[in-house]
């Protein structure tokens, strides 16, 4: 899969963890649209690198969608502990 292919993924990703995930985030539509596309490559990461599944080149593998998902929604987590908070709401 390409630079573009995981951009893609990654957008898709934010999306389904933002439905999982609802609430307010305070950077946004577009901060959690970044958080989408890191979690899918630092989702994708930590699936190759310690959980011994490595990523396919294929874009409709559901393992390298849950990879992505789960990344997106741990750093959605994390950034909503870290940041959650910043804004009166």
């Amino acid at each position: 899969m390409g630079i573009i292919s995981w951009i893609v993924l990654g957008l898709l990703a934010g999306i389904v963890a933002k439905i999982l995930l609802p609430g307010r985030d305070p950077g946004g539509l577009i901060g959690t649209t970044i958080i989408g596309v890191i979690g899918a490559f630092v989702g994708g990461w930590i699936s190759a690198r310690f959980l011994d599944r490595p990523i396919t080149n294929e874009f409709y593998d559901g393992a390298t969608w849950a990879a992505a998902i789960g990344g997106s929604l741990v750093l959605l987590v994390v950034y909503r502990i870290f940041f959650g908070h910043s804004r009166s709401r």
